[in-house]
């Protein structure tokens, strides 16, 4: 191995999309422009770049022959999905047992994708219809392995997040909601939480988790005995993209109204979304209605006819591809909400930190560790549609000390949550778990 290029091997399910599969995305490309050489193995390939590497599958196979505006369209990967399920009975067999979907072969081959023999496996989410974990402890042991945990499926029966069930810790079963993203037919969360146990104590894993509130979990998981080392590196942006940009100019560019005070949400789905909280979103902004105040809610990530409670509109944008169309949004905005059930460590709230805007958000998950509390923004209890709205009205009706909740806001997402920084922070996890194997 060079000490000054590293050969990187990251996986992920797609190499375009939100959440997870953007982080993938921004270390992949940041390591290119660095000079390293990195690939990206993914389930579905939605690009042309030739360092994307779609994993051997029937579903990769029915797509190679398949138009490229055809697998960009919003349905098509879960077309495909669908099709390759149906195509395979072991499959079909497993799911109406509860088990979890582990059938893909094509994993025990990832390492003979890449030209040459990478120096680091790197894991992002693994549920998802294309990866197999019982490859983890054969691949472990052939390559250093990190793995950087988006959501908390790796270490439950069945559910990314498990909300107050805490029957993770012990083994599952009695799950009390099989619905749960991803959801299963029948309640095997025993058997499928075993199975994981079994797996990762023959492995040898390198965890990253971007918030400390996940990683507390990882040492209280059947995860544990796999670790080797582990780390919290947060998520980054770009920050050449979202940071401070003047309001009235970002308002007239998308054509809001430049007297408005206006509120920003972001979600993917944003009233179906089960992480996020449209209904106490919602009973927050008829809270503010009722002081008669004057608010546009700007709802993006969905597309669906607006909706008003008193003087306070509800306007729904679909979703933007663009990241710097989404900043724009952040730049018109007073500011942005986050009502949310459960989440990990959101990128949106970090976008809005970073674009100057004070955040509202339930204190959830790893939220608390991007919000901090009376400075860049306030924290609410889930579910709470009083106190948000209390916060928010507070806000509005204190433009100085928001405008200076704001400017911290942007220093402190400057300083702490830079693109650069997370890459930074991974790059030197790799050559710190390389200089271990030497030794």
């Amino acid at each position: 191995m060079s000490e000054s290029v590293l050969h990187v091997l990251q996986v992920s399910t797609y190499d375009v999309a939100g959440g997870a599969e953007k982080i993938a995305w921004d270390l992949h490309t940041s390591y290119r422009i660095l000079g390293h050489c990195p690939w990206l193995a993914v389930g579905i390939k939605k690009t042309a770049d030739p360092d994307i590497l779609p994993i051997q599958s029937r579903l990769n196979k029915v797509s190679q022959y398949v138009p490229s505006y055809i697998q960009n369209l919003s349905h098509f990967s879960g077309i495909a999905k669908t099709f390759d399920f149906l195509t395979n009975p072991d499959r079909i067999n497993a799911s109406l047992k509860g088990h979890e979907d582990l059938d893909h072969p094509g994993t025990w081959n990832i390492l003979d994708l890449t030209p040459k023999p990478p120096d680091i496996l790197h894991c992002h989410n693994l549920h998802g219809g294309y990866f197999d974990l019982r490859a983890l402890p054969s691949l472990s042991h052939q390559i250093p392995t990190v793995l950087t945990l988006h959501d908390a499926w790796l270490l439950a029966g069945h559910c990314a997040h498990s909300f107050d069930c805490e029957r993770w810790k012990i083994g599952c079963g009695n799950c009390p909601d099989l619905s749960i993203y991803p959801a299963i037919r029948r309640d095997a969360t025993a058997y499928n939480w075993q199975r994981k146990a079994e797996i990762y104590r023959k492995s040898r894993l390198h965890v990253v988790t971007p918030c400390r509130w996940l990683m507390d979990k990882v040492d209280q998981s059947m995860l544990k005995p796999a670790v080797v080392a582990s780390k919290v590196i947060p998520n980054g942006v770009n920050l050449k993209v979202f940071h401070p940009a003047d309001r009235a100019e970002a308002r007239q560019a998308l054509g809001l109204p430049h007297d408005a005070t206006i509120l920003l949400f972001a979600a993917n789905g944003i009233r179906k979304n089960i992480w996020k909280d449209y209904l106490t979103l919602q009973s927050a902004l008829a809270e503010i209605a009722k002081t008669g105040a004057k608010v546009l809610c700007v709802a993006l990530g969905e597309t669906a006819s607006p909706k008003r409670i008193g003087n306070v509109e509800i306007r729904f944008v679909p979703y933007q591809k663009d990241p710097r169309k989404v900043a724009r949004y952040y730049q018109a905005a007073d500011l942005y909400l986050h009502p949310t059930r459960a989440d990990t460590f959101p990128t949106t709230v970090l976008e809005a930190l970073a674009c100057g805007i004070p955040v509202v958000a339930s204190a959830v998950g790893g939220i608390p560790e991007q919000v901090v509390e009376g400075q860049t923004g306030y924290l609410v209890p889930v579910g709470d549609a009083r106190a948000l709205a209390e916060r928010v009205l507070e806000l509005l009706a204190n433009e100085e000390p928001r405008l200076r909740m704001g400017r911290q806001a942007a220093e402190d997402a400057a300083r702490r949550f830079g693109l650069n920084k997370m890459v930074d922070g991974y790059l030197a996890f790799y050559r710190d778990i390389l200089k271990m194997r030497e030794r």
